[in-house]
């Protein structure tokens, strides 16, 4: 199922770019040229999913944004790509006017509403341009896959789904069903994509239950309509097992120490202190001064596309970070032997000044044909130097924050802490340290320690905000986090749930003996001690249909059943699940999806599990830490 997902949303893409006819595959015509418009949502879905080049192998010689100045290009067809909101509507009802295109193909990323499919068709009728309307399709592809096993609801607009929308006071009834109407609309298109008709899990008692319960409710209504299921096309699920998967759907305030857990891995570093977005990365990088005196050098914005195609990224994304600086030494060095043969070959070839014409012509069609296969490896050659010089950057750039920010020793001290180990330097040291990282560092590392410690006294906690203060951090959040633990039926056993530990390994023995561009020094080779995270235990407990406290009272929900069963009884005769998805309203974030990856890896009999892991969107934990500050404001 893994990889169903990133594959079924890239075929509904491909087909809607075919006018939504099946692409077969004995078919090799000419594509038909085409104008593709999409609006921002449509770009972000889009972007992960398809490159330039597969645009244009499709037959999109422009793409262009629906709210951009656009001019008249007659006799080609134009695909449009678009939200079902009114802004939208009334600008595709512009260039219906201005006879903008040939004919139209309008296309919507969720079902659009009576009313406004009303107010298109006035609009073609008063623009006199009805007979160049071909189409109009509801495509039900309204999330952004990221990965092949993972999803989010939503890039523009994420504040209005986020942890900070979800749990403020002020939050009318009529906002909070506008907002789980949107997750369950995403959620809805996750599963028509898919073709399947999931089992549903919640807690109760939160969003997550109101998610679950709509949901339900929805693709039940679906079901009932046999003629216009969305579900019967596929009839057997296809790649899947006959089993039909679990979906879980969880609460942020299920495990609130995670997305501020300081972590050790590519990926999820890459996210926490580059901000990786839609898998790219953007940094700035400081170009030469310009000619006159006492000027500044420009910034320049470069960016980098960290796609599932990059095998490097792909291996290493969830290792450890010394792993990686090793892997891309090596790369470097592979590189290099390899681009010395091309040297060697070109100065056997005569091509060199410094070679012998004698030399040269000895064994002239042995060197013609080690040339023609250097020169047919070039592209290949030129592209690994491109990826290994993107990584040589983002690495570094990884490595200076550790370094500068003692990244590692916070890593090492919270999973301490989440493993109720005894530290070596106090929780009051690393705060009054002023070498010891950023005022955020001190904060996250705190609040883990409130959430996953010992349980501390009022006293206690205001001696933590006072030293807080004075290191220059925002106590806000704190004040909300000291509401959120009174109030959590969890914090009682949450703190029991977290196991987790390291161990210092020798140092990094291949990069000393290089002398390598990463200077490790002063870096602690940190091995991770294998442990299964808040929600993957849940996720564990639900898959193997195991007894837990957390778990016990959790919801159940069968779309299929023609009468809603009481969902608090949970069949006991079923099987282990093998596919699930696992969704968390409020914000997810790479280590939970790593740790989910981990898991995944480790349940392999009698087949590997398969998981993918959604959530409404993904925040680090600078952007978490801002939505505990906006809440403890408005507690104020």
């Amino acid at each position: 199922m893994a990889s169903v997902l990133r594959e079924k949303q890239i075929n509904g893409l491909k087909r809607m770019l075919n006018f939504n006819v099946n692409i077969s595959k004995t078919s090799v015509a000419e594509p038909v040229w085409k104008v593709l418009v999409y609006d921002r949502y449509g770009q972000d879905i889009i972007s992960p999913l398809l490159s330039v080049r597969d645009l244009r192998e499709m037959g999109v010689t422009l793409h262009l944004l629906l709210h951009s100045d656009r001019e008249t290009i007659p006799d080609v067809p134009v695909i449009y790509f678009v939200m079902p909101n009114e802004e939208n509507i009334s600008r595709i009802g512009q260039d219906f006017r201005n006879q903008l295109y040939d004919s139209f193909y309008l296309n919507f990323i969720s079902p659009i509403s009576r009313s406004y499919l009303e107010d298109l068709a006035s609009a073609a009728l008063q623009a006199g341009c009805v007979s160049s309307i071909n189409s109009v399709f509801d495509q039900y592809l309204n999330f952004i896959t990221l990965e092949n096993n993972m999803c989010i609801l939503k890039h523009q607009d994420r504040s209005s789904l986020n942890y900070y929308a979800i749990n403020r006071g002020d939050m009318k009834d009529t906002e909070m069903e506008i907002l789980i109407d949107s997750i369950v609309d995403s959620l809805f298109s996750v599963f028509v994509t898919l073709g399947i008709v999931p089992i549903i899990r919640c807690p109760r008692g939160n969003a997550a239950e109101m998610v679950s319960e709509k949901l339900d409710k929805k693709i039940r209504e679906n079901l009932r309509d046999t003629r216009n299921s969305l579900f019967a096309s596929d009839g057997i699920p296809s790649s899947f097992s006959f089993q039909r998967p679990l979906l879980v759907i969880l609460d942020r305030n299920q495990d609130m120490a995670t997305p501020l857990h300081h972590t050790w891995t590519y990926q999820a570093l890459a996210h926490d202190v580059l901000d990786l977005q839609l898998n790219r990365v953007t940094m700035d990088e400081a170009t030469e001064k310009t000619g006159h005196l006492g000027a500044k050098p420009r910034k320049r914005t470069k960016m980098f596309d960290l796609s599932p195609s990059d095998k490097f990224w792909m291996q290493y994304k969830g290792s450890p970070f010394p792993i990686v600086a090793e892997a891309v030494q090596e790369e470097l060095d592979a590189y290099r032997s390899s681009e010395e043969e091309v040297k060697r070959l070109k100065s056997a070839m005569g091509l060199d000044a410094s070679s012998g014409a004698d030399e040269a012509t000895g064994s002239m069609s042995d060197n013609t044909a080690k040339l023609t296969s250097a020169v047919s490896s070039l592209p290949e050659l030129l592209e690994k130097k491109r990826l290994i010089d993107m990584h040589m950057t983002v690495a570094t750039a990884i490595l200076d924050h550790i370094k500068s920010r003692k990244l590692d020793v916070y890593f090492e001290i919270e999973e301490k802490i989440m493993g109720r180990a005894t530290l070596e330097k106090s929780l009051m040291d690393m705060i009054t340290d002023p070498e010891a990282g950023l005022p955020t560092d001190k904060l996250r590392l705190f609040l883990i320690s409130f959430i996953c410690g010992p349980t501390m006294t009022e006293a206690e906690v205001d001696q933590y905000v006072t030293a807080l203060k004075d290191a220059g951090c925002d106590v806000e959040s704190v004040q909300y986090m000291r509401r959120w633990k009174t109030y959590s039926k969890l914090s009682s056993h949450t703190a029991s749930q977290y196991s987790g530990g390291t161990k210092t390994v020798s140092m990094f023995s291949k990069l000393m003996s290089h002398g390598s561009q990463f200077v490790m020094e002063g870096v602690k080779n940190l091995v991770v001690k294998k442990h299964n995270l808040p929600i993957t235990r849940i996720v564990d407990s639900l898959m193997e249909m195991k007894s837990l406290p957390e778990t016990d009272d959790y919801r159940y929900f069968d779309p299929k059943l023609l009468r809603p069963m009481d969902s608090s009884s949970v069949p006991r005769n079923r099987s282990p699940f093998q596919d699930a998805v696992v969704f968390v309203v409020g914000g997810g974030n790479y280590i939970e999806y790593q740790n989910l990856v981990d898991y995944t890896k480790g349940k392999t009999n009698p087949v590997q599990k398969k998981i993918i892991y959604g959530s409404t969107d993904l925040v680090n934990a600078d952007q978490f830490l801002r939505q505990l500050h906006l809440l403890g404001t408005d507690m104020q």
